[in-house]
């Protein structure tokens, strides 16, 4: 077998006809700038070609449903194995995804709790036990012989009533005594009960003293009893216990049962198991009243209430006027007063119509005036019957935006019924057990101890989830809980979660191509992620990573350099080898770079805080209700170890309060005291890695706005004026001008039953999205499609004397998107290109000087050589006199910043303190901070 993947003849994108031989078995780094090819080589066309082969393996009846892939652009592949690609862009978005269920520990801690699990009752707390008569027999011979004993059945368990029927049937059956509240009555004799008073009843079955040979009639007296109460037994030892036995789970004080357990029981997506209130989401989508009315500080008639429907309420002659005046009269309060000062009787009235009687609304509208009694159905309601009566869907989109996810009342926010969330092993339920973190899960489970019979039972599910915890523990990821949604991780960490969960299949003789699965993580833990890939390898699988990290490209067997530039500049292998021979390649930038001859250089100089913003309190989920202060007017890095609680403050606090102090947002900021210090901000702006748009309709073009200067010039040629075109002929989004065959989006979508939809190209426009008329309109001979075809690079030529259109193009390339198509789908882009776009967009924008700028992460898919640019671009927007706050593990970025908030030490529980703040200079002779250790090498 060939120990090679040889490639001849790739041409797919911007490559020009790679040869290239990839040693198999090994690990192997593609690098370059981005937009070099690298992914066109990986992705698009080994991965495409594994693909197409497995495909192609498949019966041609399977085939039919699957469609065909077609064949990358390459003359010959040999050697390939059946491919993986672990990519960052198939996060799950299902929000029943969590973190266990795509790992799959959950489905193995499903059928450990199944079986291992002790049941309680859910009322009460008292443990529950199923016990076939036999143990019943045997746990009574266990108190010894000649021990007297008392078989009672409990046919009534405080309930009212005077239950003459009941026992009337005890006498018929030959029963000759009962006990009554804790007192022995004769059945012979009259029992009357009192019907308002809740009575116990339990029958005497048998008087027994225990002696060897009574077994069977023990035996059947417990049968007897069990199925007089319908599964319950009491067995009283006169003057002494009470033992009480069941042969169902079921509570002997409450009388509740509850099913049987299995595996299913613990799935909330699964309605034997769900919360049947919120069908095992753990929250519910209700109206909030912060987003009813945002600011409590102003008075109703200022227009404190904001959402739809009620904007008029501040105006007098309006309908929800007149209601909320009618409302004053009656409850006693004033229009004027700020909301926030009005008791909490008028504003629960308000918010949730509490304790609202009838009032009389005077109304006077353009048809006349009359008197109409009605008593307030409260805000919330109000808003809840409008949302499910109305049809539209941009209307529900509006209303949604005043909803917030609130836990579930009935489950707390936990998923499951309460009879599941009763059943624990140890001391924790399995609700308990999957939200504490990785970390401290792998201690617990260490921790548990089992009886001999539980470890024969629960010997291999122990070991496979003790297993997939360790795979998760060394890629990184102690700090997450099983119980966090999938939709909440990041590339980085949804892609390390599916590499933990490959080394876990224990897959041999497969190519497993990755896409910078470093993201996000801190240079700690990155020894942590070259040994898992190690141990993939040493598995005897190939490894192409597609990576920029120094680390792994130095930890790599082989490394394949693309390049030498991006886009038309790139495309051709520059040099392939270990890094020392990159390094002697002078035509690659990478090893420029790796050798040291090229690198980011250090400021000379740091810029001085002008002033502080001060978040006070920050508690939102890890943070210790710390106070941070962000200096203004600068570039500050946000650091530490994944889970530290960077993305609580920045994301959740900082950005969202700003949003919706400054950018007036509906938002709701994460837990905190309050921010002071903004008064000199007028904005906002969160350049994240969010798609730009969620359809293949958006793209670069119509993002940054340039499609529409774009649109102005071509209407404005002498053809398209002769024609009578507008600039809306130009729009592939309204009809006129685009291809009513498929709609203006160049391909059309084959809905495909049980499978993923395929597309395939328009065969009337043959994929360019206008019609024929549109095409001839020319402006110096190119169409608007060809204009759209263009990468960023030949659009600044083309469009050099549009002043206009130069700047916006100028501002792509300087962020290193030259080699994107003006035209590119956005469901196409990375993240790290989204985000980019993003920042060209806020550059090409007239600066204010006022404005703060949040970055997560805008390293990630970035070369030496582009972290350079970018660092200059964030630079560039600091000088214009804007603060600039980014999220980064990228120790380029870090060194280069003007203030560091590092915060830690550790991630999950073990983090949410501030360790260090300061110049890098100062973080760096910080001995506790982690990110100091590493910075401290940098500024040598």
């Amino acid at each position: 077998m060939s120990n090679v993947i040889k490639i001849r003849g790739a041409a797919e994108h911007n490559l020009k006809s790679i040869n290239v031989d990839i040693p198999r078995d090994k690990f192997v780094v593609f690098t370059g700038l981005s937009g070099s090819g690298k992914s066109s080589l990986a992705f698009d066309t080994i991965y495409a070609e594994g693909q197409r082969r497995y495909m192609e393996s498949i019966s041609s009846y399977a085939r039919q449903f699957l469609g065909q892939m077609e064949k990358p652009n390459v003359e010959l592949i040999e050697g390939l194995s059946p491919a993986i690609s672990i990519d960052q862009k198939s996060t799950n978005r299902n929000p029943r995804s969590t973190v266990g269920t795509v790992t799959e520990i959950y489905d193995y801690f499903r059928l450990l709790y199944a079986r291992l699990g002790t049941p309680h009752c859910p009322n009460c707390g008292k443990v529950i036990a199923k016990q076939t008569v036999d143990q019943m027999v045997d746990r009574l011979y266990e108190l010894g012989e000649g021990v007297k004993l008392q078989i009672l059945a409990p046919v009534v368990r405080g309930k009212k009533g005077r239950h003459e029927k009941v026992i009337e049937s005890a006498r018929k059956s030959g029963y000759v005594r009962v006990v009554v509240d804790g007192s022995m009555y004769d059945l012979s004799e009259e029992i009357t009960l009192d019907k308002n008073i809740k009575h116990s009843i339990e029958i005497v079955v048998d008087r027994i003293v225990i002696k060897e040979g009574y077994e069977s009639r023990l035996s059947d007296s417990l049968e007897n009893a069990l199925k007089l109460s319908g599964g319950l037994v009491d067995c009283e030892v006169p003057g002494d216990k009470t033992y009480t036995f069941s042969d169902s789970f079921a509570c002997p004080d409450c009388g509740i049962s509850i099913p049987e357990i299995e595996p299913r029981s613990f799935s909330f997506n699964n309605p034997f198991g769900a919360c049947p209130d919120c069908v095992g989401l753990g929250y519910k989508m209700e109206f909030n009243p912060d987003l009813l009315i945002p600011d409590k500080s102003l008075s109703i008639r200022e227009g404190a209430i904001s959402c739809i429907g009620w904007a008029s309420s501040c105006k007098p002659g309006s309908f929800t006027y007149a209601l909320l005046n009618a409302l004053a009269e009656n409850y006693d309060f004033s229009l004027d007063t700020p909301f926030m000062d009005l008791s909490k009787e008028v504003q629960d009235m308000i918010i949730y119509g509490k304790g609202a009687r009838e009032v009389i609304v005077k109304y006077k509208s353009q048809r006349g005036s009359g008197k109409y009694p009605t008593t307030f159905e409260g805000l919330i309601d109000n808003m809840m019957r409008r949302y499910n009566e109305t049809f539209s869907e941009s209307m529900k989109a509006e209303y949604e935006e005043l909803m917030s996810f609130t836990p579930c009342k009935t489950c707390n926010g936990m998923r499951l019924k309460k009879e599941s969330l009763a059943v624990t092993i140890g001391d924790k339920n399995i609700y308990e057990l999957t939200n504490l973190s990785i970390g401290d899960l792998q201690k617990y489970m260490n921790g548990l101890e089992f009886t001999e019979t539980q470890m024969i039972i629960g010997k291999q599910i122990l070991k496979e989830i003790n297993a997939r915890i360790s795979f998760l523990m060394d890629v990184g990821l102690d700090y997450l809980t099983l119980g966090r949604g999938a939709s909440s991780l990041s590339g980085g960490e949804a892609q390390r979660i599916r590499l933990a969960t490959q080394i876990g299949s224990g897959l041999m003789g497969v190519c497993y191509i990755l896409d910078e699965p470093s993201i996000g993580l801190h240079q700690r833990d990155n020894d942590k992620l070259l040994s898992t890939l190690k141990h993939l390898r040493d598995l005897g699988n190939t490894l192409i990573v597609v990576e920029h990290d120094e680390d792994t490209m130095r930890a790599a067997d082989c490394i394949v350099d693309i390049g030498p530039g991006a886009g038309s500049h790139g495309g051709e292998l520059v040099a392939i080898g270990t890094a020392e021979d990159i390094i002697r390649e002078p035509r690659s930038i990478t090893g420029l770079y790796l050798s040291g001859a090229k690198k980011i250089e250090v400021p000379s100089v740091r810029r001085e805080p002008k002033g502080f913003i001060t978040v006070h309190g920050a508690r939102e989920h890890n943070l210790k209700n710390i106070d941070v202060d962000i200096p203004l007017k600068v570039m500050t890095c946000v650091t530490g170890v994944s889970g530290s609680g960077k993305s609580s403050l920045v994301n959740e606090i900082l950005h969202k309060s700003l949003a919706k102090t400054l950018n007036r947002a509906r938002t709701i900021a994460g837990d905190h005291d309050s921010i002071t210090g903004i008064d000199t901000l007028d904005k906002v702006i969160d350049i994240d890695q969010s798609p730009i748009g969620r359809t293949p309709r958006s793209n670069p073009a119509t993002y940054t706005g340039v499609f529409d200067l774009i649109r102005d010039l071509y209407a404005g040629t002498s053809d398209a004026r002769a024609r009578g075109y507008s600039k809306g002929r130009f729009s592939f989004n309204i009809k006129g001008g685009r291809c009513e065959a498929c709609a203006g989006d160049g391909i059309v979508k084959i809905e495909m039953h049980f499978l993923s939809d395929v597309y395939v190209p328009c065969e009337v426009c043959k994929g360019k999205r206008y019609n024929r008329e549109t095409l001839e309109v020319k402006y110096k001979g190119k169409s608007i499609y060809d204009v759209l075809e263009m990468t960023v690079e030949e659009a600044l030529t083309f469009f050099e004397n549009v002043p206009k259109i130069r700047k916006k193009m100028e501002t792509l390339y300087e962020v290193g998107l030259g080699y994107i198509k003006l035209g590119q789908p956005s469901t196409t882009l990375s993240g790290g290109e989204a985000q980019r776009i993003k920042l060209a967009t806020e550059l090409s924008r007239t600066a204010t000087g006022n404005t703060i700028y949040i970055l997560d992460e805008p390293t990630t898919g970035l070369h030496f050589a582009d972290v350079d640019r970018l660092c200059s671009i964030l630079s560039k927007l600091t000088e214009a006199g804007n603060t600039v706050v980014v999220i980064e593990h990228n120790l380029d970025v870090i060194k280069t910043a003007d203030y560091i908030i590092d915060l830690g030490p550790e991630g999950g529980d073990k983090g949410g303190t501030v360790i260090a703040t300061g110049t890098p200079e100062e973080v760096a002779q910080v001995e506790k901070s982690y990110t100091g250790r590493y910075l401290k090498r940098m500024l040598k």
